[in-house]
């Protein structure tokens, strides 16, 4: 009894020590620098979200703006629609997807599961390096060899090869920190039992990590639709609905807000304000999406 006695006494004399004084008052400091941070970083936000919501919610409330283009509304006309970006959008952010998820994916199998010695290295390097190139890069270098080169047309299919430099890096990333996660005991318990590596991977550590993964290539989607630069040096833009990848001018909907802010006029600046909108809806809901995976499908 006088042994807890002492200890509780011990205790109290070490927080009411100026030591102990000294450390709350830190860890005070430190939580209110944190929080005066965070609503610092939250103002600009919350004031670009307001602006854009209210000043582009009209044109989202009409059934025109999600099934007309504006092909044949001039500058000077009002309503219009941007079925004809949102379609360019989509087609061009599915073909970068269907092309980086399985470079992606085997690339960061491969380091984490075979990657050792000098080559591991080089191509985690090269991950790095285009994780690191500015969006700008990676449309010159498309150009130079899709147009410079090989003398093809600026089409939507240019942009998505462009996209692809971009999100590739963020799948490997994101894939190859998913399967680190999976412990090691399920390998070495699917290696107990006789099976290969490679089923292996198939069947045990692919399917564990699988909504971290998705959740990788959600986010990098959201990252490559709102890039602009290979749109403006690949893809011109058309007020008319393209469905075709390979031939002729394709909208998008960072393109429909460059090229209807060119125009001081009230309706080219409702289309702006709405373009701009319908992008950031759409972003959100990839990411919400990829926050709902991550929520209820852990590794």
């Amino acid at each position: 009894m006088s042994a807890v006695t002492s200890l509780s006494e011990s205790a109290l004399g070490d927080l009411s020590s100026p030591a102990s004084a000294s450390r709350r008052a830190k860890d005070r400091t430190a939580t209110i620098a944190m929080h005066s941070a965070f609503v610092l970083a939250l103002v600009p936000l919350v004031w670009i979200l307001w602006t854009v919501i209210s000043q582009g919610y009209r044109m989202l409330l009409t059934s025109q703006w999600w099934m007309n283009s504006q092909r044949g509304v001039t500058v000077r006309d009002f309503g219009g629609g941007a079925y004809h970006a949102i379609i360019g959008t989509l087609l061009q952010a599915g073909v970068t997807a269907v092309i980086s998820v399985p470079i992606g994916i085997l690339t960061a199998i491969y380091l984490v599961e075979y990657g050792r010695g000098a080559a591991a290295r080089t191509v985690s390097f090269m991950v790095d390096v285009l994780t690191g190139i500015p969006s700008i890069v990676a449309a010159l270098t498309v150009y130079a060899l899709w147009i410079s080169t090989f003398g093809l047309s600026r089409v939507g299919f240019a942009v998505s090869l462009a996209l692809v430099l971009l999100m590739v890096p963020t799948i490997v990333r994101s894939t190859e920190e998913m399967l680190k996660l999976v412990p090691n005991e399920l390998r070495e318990a699917s290696y107990a039992l006789g099976v290969p590596k490679w089923k292996t991977i198939m069947r045990i550590v692919l399917p564990t990590a699988f909504s971290g993964i998705l959740t990788g290539v959600l986010l990098g989607l959201a990252r490559v639709m709102g890039e602009t630069a290979p749109l403006l040096i690949l893809g011109p833009y058309t007020k008319s609905i393209n469905f075709d990848l390979f031939s002729g001018n394709m909208a998008s909907l960072p393109t429909m807000i460059n090229q209807d802010r060119t125009e001081f006029l009230d309706a080219a600046v409702q289309r702006t304000w709405g373009a701009a909108l319908t992008l950031i809806l759409v972003v959100m809901l990839l990411n919400l999406a990829g926050r709902l995976i991550a929520r209820f499908g852990k590794v």
